[in-house]
């Protein structure tokens, strides 16, 4: 696997004890990637993201906390 190099952007408390962290994931070959991490008791789920979909998780979010969620799925 290639290495990568890590950077610790955020970490937050969520609701029922769970824990989310957010990194920047960078390769030798200049690619990077945004790393979100949710832990649960002993689970963990890490989930990478290109820059366009980030911007996209980010945007729904936004929209969804704002209480202007849409039925629609993309």
């Amino acid at each position: 696997m290639a290495e990568e190099t890590l950077k610790e952007i955020a970490e937050l408390e969520l609701p029922f004890r769970r824990r989310a962290r957010i990194r920047e994931v960078s390769y030798p070959s200049g690619l990077r990637m945004v790393r979100l991490v949710l832990m649960e008791g002993k689970r963990i789920t890490q989930v990478d993201l290109d820059p366009d979909t980030a911007r996209q998780l980010s945007a729904i979010l936004a929209t969804a906390a704002d209480g202007a969620a849409t039925d629609t799925v993309q």
